[in-house]
């Protein structure tokens, strides 16, 4: 039995191990994208950094994204100070994982590469800038919010929908809020609806995450795509009643 037992566990390592390295491991263009962005931030190539990068490139929210290249151009050392060029050009090989049809990324994520074209899909570091820019920014949006929605740590999202202008903002006690309005109000203006116990779960390695809210009977999840197919939205809406989906919506986040 004890035999069998052994057995067994050195298959499961086996397949375990087998399956790691054909998920993680790079072979082909995959390898060559990587080589080519560690070779570009070796150099400092500004210009041809900016060919390879996808847009708009996310910045944290309230930070605008970076629209095209000669906005990246402008903004280059504002995004990537020397601690993360340094980070990026001497990196190794084994840093990086190829993370299936979500793309390869170096280390926990801090920048992804897309597999199919070998772009620069998301860059998940702030700037000793940045993050002075998001205070600063938090604070004027801050003064035109409605007064039941001026105390929070950190502004998350502000999600258009078909329907609904929807703001989440993380509160001080890691719990997060919803506030929702129809289209064509004003975040100045009550909202129609406040939760204030969003829990959020991430899914997988890549970003992906979703911030549940429970009201009574209905619950309510917004789910944030950050590593997706190419025409997956950036956030999907989605309201149950007593268990129930009642509605779905896919929504655009707004960087103003």
């Amino acid at each position: 039995m004890k035999g069998m037992k052994f057995k067994i566990l050195i298959l499961f390592l086996l397949i375990f191990k087998l399956s790691y390295s054909q998920s993680d491991e790079l072979d082909g263009n995959k390898l060559t994208y990587v080589r080519n962005v560690i070779e570009l931030f070796k150099q400092s190539n500004v210009d041809s950094i900016s060919s390879v990068m996808n847009y708009p490139l996310r910045r944290a929210y309230p930070i605008p994204s970076v629209k095209n290249e000669i906005e990246f151009k402008l903004r280059f050392t504002e995004i990537f100070d020397k601690t993360l060029i340094d980070r990026i050009a001497n990196s190794k090989i084994e840093q990086w994982s190829d993370v299936g049809w979500r793309g390869i990324m170096l280390d926990n994520g801090v920048i992804w590469i897309d597999s199919y074209q070998g772009q620069i899909i998301a860059v998940n570091y702030q700037s000793d800038f940045e993050k002075k820019q998001i205070q600063e920014l938090i604070e004027k949006e801050r003064e035109k919010l409605h007064s039941s929605l001026k105390t929070f740590e950190s502004p998350i999202y502000k999600i258009m929908t078909q329907n609904y202008l929807i703001r989440i903002d993380k509160l001080s006690d890691y719990k997060y809020r919803y506030a929702s309005w129809k289209i064509g109000e004003e975040e100045s203006s009550k909202p129609d609806i406040i939760i204030n116990n969003g829990e959020l779960e991430f899914e997988g390695s890549g970003g992906n995450h979703v911030i549940t809210f429970t009201n009574d009977i209905y619950t309510y999840k917004i789910y944030r795509n950050i590593i997706g197919e190419e025409d997956s939205p950036d956030t999907t809406l989605e309201v149950e009643k007593n268990g129930k989906i009642i509605l779905t919506e896919n929504g655009k986040l707004i960087a103003e």
